[in-house]
């Protein structure tokens, strides 16, 4: 592998995803017609940061639309993990990309995109590689699964300069014990968005529960 330092040489990307609200609602979309009023509720109650993930059909076309039809959101692409990700994902709209791990090729190609972006990491191991190649802000995945708040918590006294948005089996109890601690920017979650309110699109519920998130800290 390269130790060549021309990546981690290059300037990193901004504003940063992790203070744009306390809450990241993370978001599979099946029907492309419910992106723009679900983020619409999302936004009325207080959550412009929308992550679209990609595991769907319908997810490019839900940030496409998002981007149009809602400007006071910003909206991202999860799920990243390949660079033919990332170029859909920006042709699409999408202004902030987020993945659950990274490779060295992933990496390259979202810092090349210019857009802020959340490589995934659940291990010491992996914080310390993207320090070196400059990168200090990322997604903790699976939160729960991997060590959950404690976990983080210990990573603060060694690497204070790392922040995170932990995502993965966190829901409105949890929340505030992240986002309680000084590396914690913002957590992201499904919890404001149930599946029956989904396939009722009741999005007077969605927005209530997105209130409720953003007054989370």
């Amino acid at each position: 592998m390269s130790t060549s330092a021309a990546p981690s040489a290059r300037p990193e990307p901004g504003p940063s995803v992790l203070d744009l609200s306390p809450v990241i609602p993370v978001v599979v979309v099946e029907d492309a017609a419910d992106a723009v009023p679900l983020a619409r509720a999302l936004v009325a109650g207080g959550l412009p940061a929308i992550e679209v993930t990609l595991r769907t059909p319908a997810a490019l076309d839900a940030i496409r639309a998002i981007a149009a039809e809602v400007p006071e959101a910003v909206v991202g692409a999860g799920t990243v993990i390949s660079p033919e990700h990332v170029v859909a994902a920006v042709a699409a709209g999408a202004r902030f990309l987020v993945s659950p791990g990274w490779t060295e090729g992933l990496l390259e190609a979202m810092r090349a995109s210019g857009l802020p972006y959340l490589p995934g990491v659940s291990t010491v191991s992996e914080v310390l590689a993207l320090l070196e190649r400059g990168v200090g802000e990322m997604k903790f995945f699976p939160a729960e699964a991997a060590g959950g708040a404690a976990y983080l918590k210990s990573l603060g006294g060694p690497l204070p300069q790392a922040r995170f948005c932990p995502t993965g089996g966190i829901g409105p109890a949890a929340a505030p014990g992240y986002l309680a601690l000084p590396n914690v920017g913002c957590v992201g979650g499904t919890w404001m968005l149930p599946a029956d309110a989904l396939a009722a699109k009741d999005w007077g519920r969605v927005e209530r529960l997105a209130r409720e998130a953003s007054a989370l800290r």
